[in-house]
């Protein structure tokens, strides 16, 4: 879909709000022209008829409301359009919200996230003054001009006959200047879009930045970046002027001309003053639409620029999409609800989930094959650890297990049913994760612990921070659970983020579990807390492990060792020590990495 054509797309989410703006713009104009023939009707009568304050008050009057019933319909044309732009950037907000979530974070990792936010929030608002100026005027652009023509040919055609030979002027000139305006947009939009991007990596590394002394570089490269999208800007402004001055010219002459007509047709008595004068009065106004599509096509314009993120995000692919059940996620939310009014203390991991995949493969762009006809069966309840140098493939299976990809081959089953048939929401539901940096969103604990449950009661919020070994350090902070952390958790350490990270789990209390090593770049007494908390979570759940410590190894019932995306070998810690294996050299190497980080 070509971005003019998108933009053009959307005019259906405007609703009745963008005819409401057209129709009251033409009301408007209809006014203009019986505000035009009331003008001239007074000016006439007092000068050429005699006539006093008396004779014309009435007249006088009625213009008076004139003005005022006008400004009222343009007030009302003004918040009409309005709410359609409002209209379009909410539903295209929402659309991008959901399409980026349906892509998933793996699909995404191509773009800036920086890129991604000015999409979302400049971008959408660029759209503003195309739904909201533009469209309407390039309707009134023809009605209004129409309709004053109707009135001036019966009582002045020369007039009228110099209005619809200059009137194509203003368009032609206007797009003339336009298509070179285009492409600056563009270049100016991917400007701002790669100084979103920059400027929020920066934000996000300030902390490194200033580790290693690079503060300093890394703003001069902003200000460079800045100073590029600066002469960028003036570009844009500088044709826009142009064309604006070029517009303005042609309108103010082609007055002048039916200006200078009508006083020499005046001048020899060929031409009643009324008449000459009303046509006069209408001149400006036929051209002010056609000088406003002048001025608001440059909304188009900045639209076409913003829009090509808009539609580069759209139009992904979706990765294979899960069948869903009957059921939606709002009444999942009823049925989850209901069931902790019911029994708050009864627990989702009664049920015991076995997952296979069989005959998995699964290729990223541009990097080949991460998975190559991949079998794996993980036993319910138990614990799998999954182990593997860098790049075996351990994170595509923890992924193709989220949801977060799709594999392009062969299949998953979940208790012998296909993954397909169960649908993405429903089979998340049942799933809890625990990445190795968890993300941590600006807000209270309270708001991070309940992520993945926002209905639940602060006993079981307090006793999931208990499970986890973080209730005492929680509550002895001065907000207690309502103490806020920053984003990706600042303000508190890489252990307590862990442990926050295992309430979330913990209260999720879903019957399949996920880490990927949460243990991982700790100190000694927070792995053994968190170590504590995964025996925990461990009992009577599926624990699947991206192993990178020894003593989580250890413990797994069941370990696979995964080498270029295919399984070399499997079994328990002690089975896998009596052969000389894989799994030693990979034993060796991890002793080797851990001592090293500890001295």
């Amino acid at each position: 879909m070509t971005i003019p054509s998108f933009l053009k797309s959307q005019k259906s989410l405007t609703g009745i709000y963008l005819h409401l703006s057209i129709g009251l713009g033409l009301c408007s104009g209809f006014l203009v022209i019986l505000q035009a023939w009331l003008m001239a009707k007074i000016i006439n009568a007092v000068m050429f008829e005699q006539a006093g304050l008396s004779d014309v008050k009435n007249w006088m009057i009625l213009l008076l409301v004139l003005f005022v019933f006008r400004a009222a319909l343009t007030w009302a044309s003004e918040v009409s359009a309005f709410k359609a732009a409002a209209q379009v950037k909410q539903s295209l907000r929402a659309q991008l919200q959901e399409k980026i979530f349906a892509l998933g974070p793996i699909r995404v990792a191509d773009q800036h996230s920086g890129e991604i936010a000015n999409t979302l929030v400049e971008g959408i608002e660029a759209l503003e003054n195309y739904y909201a100026r533009y469209l309407p005027t390039m309707s009134l652009v023809a009605l209004v001009p129409f309709s004053i023509l109707i009135f001036i040919f019966p009582i002045d055609w020369i007039s009228g006959v110099v209005l619809v030979v200059t009137a194509p002027l203003i368009p032609f000139f206007m797009i003339l200047i336009g298509k070179g305006t285009e492409k600056l947009n563009h270049k100016q939009w991917r400007k701002l879009a790669r100084m979103s991007a920059h400027f929020l990596d920066m934000i996000q590394g300030i902390s490194t930045l200033k580790l290693f002394n690079a503060s300093k570089r890394e703003a001069n490269t902003i200000a460079m970046i800045s100073d590029e999208y600066r002469k960028t800007t003036m570009s844009v402004l500088r044709v826009a002027f142009l064309s604006s001055l070029a517009l303005e010219f042609l309108a103010t002459v082609s007055i002048a001309i039916v200006a200078v007509l009508i006083g020499f047709r005046l001048f020899y008595g060929e031409m009643d003053f009324f008449y000459g004068f009303f046509a006069l009065l209408l001149a400006p106004e036929f051209y002010l639409p056609l000088r406003n599509m002048g001025t608001h096509y440059h909304a188009r314009l900045e639209a076409i620029g913003a829009a090509e993120n808009i539609l580069k995000i759209l139009e992904k692919s979706n990765p294979q999409q899960l069948e869903n059940t009957p059921q939606t996620a709002n009444n999942l939310a009823e049925i989850n609800r209901a069931e902790i009014n019911q029994a708050e203390n009864k627990t989702n991991n009664s049920e015991t989930i076995a997952i296979e995949l069989q005959h998995i493969h699964f290729a990223y762009p541009n990097r080949g094959k991460a998975l190559d006809d991949f079998s794996l069966r993980i036993p319910a309840a138990k614990r799998t650890a999954i182990v593997g140098y860098s790049g075996a493939g351990k994170s595509t299976v923890a992924n193709l297990l989220l949801g977060f990809i799709q594999p392009q081959a062969g299949k998953i089953l979940i208790n012998q049913q296909n993954l397909n048939q169960i649908g993405l929401e429903k089979w998340r539901e049942k799933i809890a994760w625990v990445p190795q940096r968890p993300h941590f969103f600006h807000g209270s604990i309270h708001d991070n612990i309940t992520l993945g449950n926002t209905i639940a009661s602060e006993q079981q919020i307090k006793q999931a921070a208990k499970l986890a070994h973080i209730d005492h350090l929680i509550e002895n902070l001065a907000d207690g659970y309502h103490t806020l952390i920053g984003d990706k958790g600042a303000g508190i350490s890489g252990g307590e983020a862990q442990r926050i990270a295992l309430a979330r789990a913990f209260l999720k209390d879903a019957p399949v579990v996920i880490l990927d090593e949460a243990t991982a770049n700790l100190d000694t007494n927070n792995e053994q807390l968190i170590q504590k908390s995964i025996n925990t979570l461990a009992q009577d759940r599926t624990l699947i492990i991206i192993a990178h410590r020894l003593k989580t190894i250890e413990s797994a019932d069941h370990i696979v060792v995964m080498d270029k995306g295919k399984i070399v070998e499997a079994g328990t810690h002690q089975q896998l020590l009596e052969n000389q294996s894989h799994y030693q050299d990979f034993l060796k190497t991890l002793e080797s990495h851990q001592g090293d980080s500890n001295e």
